[in-house]
């Protein structure tokens, strides 16, 4: 009798928290390691990566997610471990934990693969940094990475993941094989996926301050009193595209096109119960100018690719909601093809569309947010990076400040 109220206890307890992601990128195919463009190499040779994530709910457990999806060879993890990140590549004391897979220190992943480490007992503050350290033993070429961070994160030679710190280490702006970490979090947690291409993924941001706009919807979610705790985890991709592939234009650091995408980096996400969608601009501007002219889109074309989108979100019960495009016209954009009065009028459609199909469960205006009233094809001055296409730091924080949180509910 005394077992069987052991075990009712157990399972009552397990029936009452779940995992949910509180961090993730989404990883791109590998690039041909020569020539490779300095900021995006990826090739490692017994050295050890410490990266560095910032976390958005937090819990009492954790796990990490590793990728090999594009690898064409095994990837050997020798060593790994989670810590809470101090400054720097420094660990906060007594917050080291070594990770194990299936119950053994060191994994090597399959070509394509995904593994899930073993749940590790480790309190994970809120909006916190983690380090999360992996010994890559062997010559590797990263596969699965996600090359625009925003983040610096370390490379040290040799096996360092149970270094307090790592001297002398070499500063890396990617994330390489780590695309999630989830927590143990209540059952009525959850999480919503912020899905897109650089403006989701904050490019152009200050590095290392987590300016990104889906950084400021979370900081908002948190401030919330009452409410369940709703992670967000961004999987937005520099240069994404619906319709078609990054290796196209030989960037491969593109990704894959959004619907090949979209079971991984959204659908199999833990937890996940609301999606943001905000993609199509590159669809628009990328053909003719850093792609074919053939990969032309018109607005229908887009508007279909979302609609599939949203068609396969509900099939899980998820809700979705569309943001519209915001503006790209100026000088340097219109010099290289991707900005032209027909591009524009294709992001105009698209936007109306978003706003008046009610294909979506809601719709977040950023386009009205950050456009410049007496110029609405331009991004206004104070929000613009300076490309005429990404908002800065005042932008992002502007488009996250203005997402109706009741939408979540």
């Amino acid at each position: 009798m005394r077992l069987l109220t052991i075990l009712f206890a157990a399972g009552s307890l397990f029936a009452q928290s779940h995992w949910v992601g509180t961090w993730g990128a989404a990883p791109s195919p590998q690039l041909d390691p020569e020539p490779m463009q300095a900021q995006f190499k990826a090739v490692f040779d017994n050295q050890t990566i410490r990266e560095i994530v910032h976390t958005t709910i937090g819990g009492e457990s954790v796990r990490v997610r590793l990728s090999n999806t594009f690898g064409s060879v095994p990837a050997r993890i020798g060593a790994a471990h989670i810590a809470v990140r101090a400054t720097g590549s420094a660990i906060k004391p007594g917050t080291d934990h070594v990770l194990t897979f299936s119950g053994r220190p060191a994994i090597e992943i399959p070509a394509g693969g995904i593994v899930l480490s073993d749940p590790v007992k480790l309190p994970v503050p809120a909006a916190a940094d983690l380090a999360i350290s992996l010994y890559l033993s062997g010559k590797l070429l990263g596969a699965g990475v996600h090359y625009s961070a925003q983040q610096t994160s370390y490379i040290a030679g040799g096996d360092a993941t149970a270094s307090p710190s790592l001297d002398k280490a070499t500063p890396f702006t990617s994330w390489a094989f780590l695309t999630g970490v989830d927590v143990l979090a209540p059952a009525n947690a959850s999480s919503v996926i912020t899905f897109g291409d650089s403006i989701t993924d904050g490019a152009r941001s200050t590095n290392d301050t987590n300016h990104r706009w889906p950084d400021t919807l979370a900081a908002r979610l948190l401030a919330r009193k009452g409410q369940p705790p709703l992670a967000v985890v961004n999987m937005g991709i520099g240069g994404n595209r619906i319709l078609h592939e990054g290796a196209a234009s030989k960037r491969q650091q593109f990704g894959i096109n959004a619907l090949a995408r979209f079971d991984q980096d959204v659908l199999a996400q833990p937890g996940v119960k609301y999606l943001v969608i905000m993609e199509g601009i590159n669809d628009i501007g990328h053909a003719g100018s850093s792609a074919p002219a053939s990969e032309a889109v018109s607005a229908e074309d887009i508007e279909a690719g979302l609609r599939q989108m949203i068609e396969r979100a509900h099939e899980r019960g998820i809700k979705v909601f569309g943001a519209t495009l915001t503006p790209f016209e100026g000088p340097a954009n219109k010099t290289r093809g991707y900005w032209t009065p027909e591009k524009a009028k294709i992001r105009e459609a698209v936007n109306e569309w978003i706003r008046t199909s009610k294909a979506f469960d809601a719709v977040i205006d950023f386009d009205k947010v950050v456009r410049d009233p007496a110029s609405p094809n331009q991004i206004l001055a104070a929000y613009d990076s300076g490309d005429q296409l990404h908002p800065g730091d005042k932008g992002y924080e502007a488009m996250g400040n203005a997402v109706d949180l009741s939408i979540f509910r």
